[in-house]
């Protein structure tokens, strides 16, 4: 049930070849509702003028598509991702290696970070939910690397678990738990340089076919 290595086997290979990137083969009326989800949470935190709570949201989310466009990029010049989601777990494939289930939970993994944290969390308290969390959702990715339909696909034989932990989950959980605390300004230049970022990858290697 739980995988924690790629295999570098040849039926991981084909699967990754199969992906269709952006196609609406699958596409149903679930990601209007998970669209519909993501906005009311967004929406109330708004409403409710918890910003660090947004702020959080968009930390994360932010550092996850910079990570899935250097993913996309690393099985552009190398032959395969280091992670990849296959045709028949999902409804649209974004990039490689996130579908739209996926990338809209990330969208509020932020969030949940955040609010699990105490009202005023100190260094130490930030660091611990960051490990926590980066340790579930390396498990849980674990065991999505070893359901039937492949929802996770792991290739090389060196990635897997525990550097998905360390140089992933991590750095995630971590922006959205410290980022919220600094000051306006630096708020401001981190969103703004990730998201910046973002977008001018986005513009540009999605036309050259890179991504």
């Amino acid at each position: 049930m739980f995988v924690f290595w790629g295999d570098g086997s040849q039926q991981a290979k084909d699967l990754v070849d199969a992906i269709l990137v952006r196609s609406t083969e699958n596409f149903n009326w679930t990601f209007i509702f998970i669209l519909s989800v993501v906005f009311y949470v967004y929406w109330s935190e708004y409403k409710k003028k918890d910003y660090k709570a947004i702020v959080a949201g968009f930390s994360l989310y932010g550092v996850h598509w910079l990570y899935e466009i250097g993913n996309a990029v690393i099985a552009h010049f190398f032959g395969y991702p280091l992670w990849s989601v296959s045709n028949a777990s999902t409804t649209f494939i974004l990039l490689i290696g996130v579908c739209w289930e996926l990338s809209m939970m990330f969208s509020l993994a932020g969030i949940i970070s955040y609010k699990m944290l105490p009202e005023e969390p100190d260094t130490k308290r930030k660091w611990i939910g960051a490990l926590s969390m980066a340790a579930l959702f390396a498990l849980v990715e674990s065991f999505l690397a070893g359901t039937s339909n492949h929802s996770f696909i792991w290739v090389y034989k060196w990635w897997g678990v525990l550097p998905v932990f360390v140089t992933t989950y991590i750095p995630f959980f971590l922006a959205c738990n410290f980022v919220p605390y600094m000051e306006k300004k630096k708020q401001y230049i981190f969103l703004g340089s990730v998201w910046g970022l973002v977008a001018l990858c986005l513009v540009t290697l999605i036309p050259l076919g890179i991504i």
